[in-house]
């Protein structure tokens, strides 16, 4: 085998890795999931502050309890602000450094350079992991992964002490407990991590050979005090379930409702664990969502569990001989269970950025498996050599293909669109993009072939009634709004449409009902709180003007956007001005007009001027013609 240094074969996967996935910090923010992350969340918009902490630790937003991926994303906010390129270097640095983890650790468990650096390329190059870098969302991805390979890499120099110098118990404890702690943090990021303790039993037989197949009585012996000594990585692997399962539960995503039966879900399963190998084989058509069709063909069902059976049997099989089989595959298997969809959770019937870790065991067994055949057949090592390095370029151009579709939110879902049939989610988010741009005529081509494919997604009647109240067509808009309500009565988002749309019109009371319920069904929503401020502050009938309720919706309405919103601040100053509290009222306007000026928002800037010098002679200000104001985002 070709001897080269360690250092080299770092530098080498550093650098390959970071120059495939470099185009990737041109690219933007996308409609889908970035926004409840990062481009919509005013928490995370505020940077790391106290209050901010208190709400990622406290919080369970986007169905998941993980501060320390919160904690990320504040950090980026902090220090980037919503430069989006920056935000996908800090993922594309995640995942280098993950890179060369995984060979540090696969290096000191086995001892096989090249074979750990294989694996590692693989790992760091395969078109599947596109989606995990190249989405800001998938922070909780590369962060709780860096979180699971420090885990193995400190479990595994305490397993070496254990083996080798069983008396070390004071430096054990000391590896033991560095283990845990990084356990608990990547169970912050990600509740992926909670299989962790399981792999870990599966690396004690291969590679850290802590214990053999001896007599059933000794082995079970063994087995028992392993598993008693993983005892607090099990617990911690159930309370991070316990919180995803209640975060889950309280927003409605585990509803019996919308969720499959059981049996449905397990056939999905089934098909889906077939699909992941048949895309690390040929990764063709990726895109980033895959629509649970709700039910598959008995034969499709039928063949792949069929399949998996046969696989795992030969895997149990190679269980003396070629350990890495073993390990390999049912790492795979175990790893990809929280995700596969068992306990429902998205529209998705699988996922590329769900493998990012399973990955990891398909290609320890490729690649252990091929030196194998290497070591009985010499004569075909020039032949492996070179299949293993068309393989790797393989990746590397796909990839690089694959980042292309992840230009912005209009790439990513029009090449969804293309390689998925029938996905009105994809055609959803595409008209989303559309309209963002002005393009209204092609959005709504888009709305209504989603709603074409299903005639009753709310978000797309959503959508369509927001563009129609845009253009104008207020009553054919306010159409849809209602079906979505009525199709989805919990639908909060809609209620805050409504709002917008029945104000445009003039009806502020029945806008005042809609945000109100919006805030019902989401007491911490800053636009519903500004608007409703807005109209309770400055309409010109006295009997719906309230100033202190105006001035409680305005102040949380900033409270929650840490005071760095201009328009939030100028409804707070017209809301004092309603309540009589003008000295309060002038110096809020003040700010509002500079934090305007500031961010080169001149029109806004020009309102609160005018606004100022009203309230500086005692008057509050009475909001005229319904679509303009200094308080309406």
């Amino acid at each position: 085998m070709l001897r080269c240094p360690k250092i080299v074969i770092y530098a080498a996967l550093a650098l390959t890795t970071l120059a495939a996935f470099w185009p990737v910090l041109e690219c933007g923010f996308v409609n889908y999931d970035d926004p409840l992350y990062v481009t919509a969340n005013p928490q995370v918009q505020g940077g790391l502050c106290w209050p901010g902490v208190r709400w990622a630790f406290t919080a369970q937003h986007a169905s998941n309890w993980h501060p320390v991926t919160w904690l990320s994303h504040m950090l980026d906010c902090q220090l980037f602000g919503l430069n989006a390129g920056a935000h996908h270097l800090v993922n594309v640095l995640f995942h280098t450094v993950n890179v060369l983890l995984l060979f540090l650790v696969l290096r000191q468990m086995t001892g096989a350079l090249w074979r750990s650096a294989v694996v590692a390329a693989l790992f760091a190059w395969h078109p599947l992991q596109v989606d995990t870098v190249a989405w800001i969302a998938e922070r909780k991805n590369v962060l709780s992964t860096l979180f699971w390979l420090l885990t193995l890499w400190a479990y595994s120099r305490y397993a070496e002490i254990k083996v080798r110098s069983p008396g070390s118990s004071g430096r054990g404890r000391k590896w033991y407990g560095l283990a845990l702690l990084f356990l608990a943090l990547g169970l912050m990021s990600k509740p992926m991590l909670v299989t962790v303790p399981c792999t870990l039993l599966l690396l004690d037989y291969w590679p850290l050979k802590r214990f053999q197949l001896t007599t059933a009585k000794a082995t079970c012996l063994v087995l028992i005090r392993l598993v008693w000594e993983k005892l607090p990585f099990f617990a911690l692997a159930a309370a991070s379930s316990f919180m995803t399962i209640a975060a889950h539960r309280g927003l409605g995503i585990m509803d019996t409702g919308t969720v499959l039966p059981f049996e449905l879900r397990v056939e999905n399963a089934l098909v889906s664990y077939l699909r992941y190998l048949g895309k690390t084989i040929w990764p063709d058509n990726l895109a980033i969502l895959y629509l649970h069709p709700r039910e598959w063909p008995a034969l499709t069902v039928g063949a792949c569990g069929l399949l998996l059976v046969v696989a795992s049997s030969l895997a149990v099989w190679a269980f003396r001989k070629r350990s890495y089989l073993f390990v390999g595959w049912f790492w795979f298997l175990g790893v990809l269970v929280p995700a596969i969809g068992l306990i429902q959770a998205g529209e998705q019937a699988m996922a590329d950025r769900f493998s990012y870790v399973p990955l990891i065991g398909l290609f320890i067994a490729v690649t252990w498996g091929g030196w194998e055949a290497v070591q009985r057949w010499p004569q075909s090592r020039l032949l492996a050599y070179v299949a293993a390095l068309l393989a790797l370029a393989s990746c590397l151009v796909i990839t690089r293909g694959q980042l292309r579709h992840w230009k912005d939110s209009q790439a990513v879902f029009e090449h969804c669109v293309r390689v998925t049939p029938n996905n009105f989610v994809a055609h959803n988010n595409l008209g989303f993009a559309l309209a963002t741009q002005g393009k209204l005529e092609e959005a709504k081509a888009h709305y209504l072939e989603a709603l074409r494919i299903q005639p009753y997604y709310a978000e797309s009647l959503r959508n369509m009634g927001v563009v129609l109240t845009q253009q104008g067509k207020t009553e054919e808009g306010l159409r849809y709004l209602y079906e979505a309500v009525r199709v989805k009565p919990q639908f909060k988002d809609v209620y805050a449409k409504l709002g917008l749309a029945l104000a445009a019109e003039g009806r502020f009371e029945e806008a005042v009902a809609r945000y109100r319920e919006a805030l019902r069904l989401k007491p911490d929503w800053p636009e519903a709180h500004n608007n409703l401020a807005w109209i309770l502050a400055t309409h010109p009938d006295e009997k719906l003007r309230n100033g202190a309720e105006a001035v409680a919706h305005a102040q949380r309405a900033c409270e929650l956007t840490r005071y760095r919103v201009p328009i939030m601040v100028g409804t707070l100053a017209a809301a004092y001005a309603e309540a009589g509290s003008f000295d309060d009222a002038i110096a809020t306007a003040q700010k509002a007009h500079e934090m305007a000026l500031t961010k080169c928002q001149t029109e806004l800037a020009k309102k609160n001027l005018e606004l100022l010098n009203l309230y500086r002679s005692g008057k509050p200000y009475r909001e005229l013609l319904p679509s303009t104001g200094a308080g309406k985002p």
